[in-house]
């Protein structure tokens, strides 16, 4: 299945931050990603209408359901940079590429990837 990448690399970057601190700022997320405060805004907006985070004027949070999500598109970056490791590729190349992959490969090339991972 292909996933909407922006909404998931907003989402991957709300929860790494928030385990880092209890609070999650728009500006550490535009400092994180690399975009600016008005990005993180329009973004921040359209992943409340979809009931992923919420906001209380300062900080984000995600909610169970943008938690969960966010967790299943941390689980397949963390995979297939494992994936790319077992193969050779060096650790800064596998997580660079892992961000693009885990919105681009389908269930079953994903679900090889995780297969192996798991029997190496």
């Amino acid at each position: 299945m292909k996933h909407n990448q922006s909404t998931e690399d907003y989402l991957e970057c709300i929860l790494l931050l928030s385990r880092e601190s209890e609070f999650v700022h728009r500006v550490d997320v535009a400092r994180r990603i690399g975009v600016s405060q008005p990005a993180v805004q329009k973004a921040v907006k359209i992943l409340q209408e979809k009931g992923w985070v919420e906001c209380d004027g300062l900080h984000i949070y995600l909610t169970k359901q943008g938690e969960e999500y966010a967790k299943e598109v941390f689980g397949r970056h963390c995979t297939i940079k494992k994936f790319l490791q077992l193969h050779g590729v060096n650790d800064m190349d596998a997580d660079a590429d892992a961000c693009e992959m885990e919105h681009a490969l389908s269930d079953a090339t994903y679900q090889m990837m995780k297969d192996y991972v798991a029997n190496k």
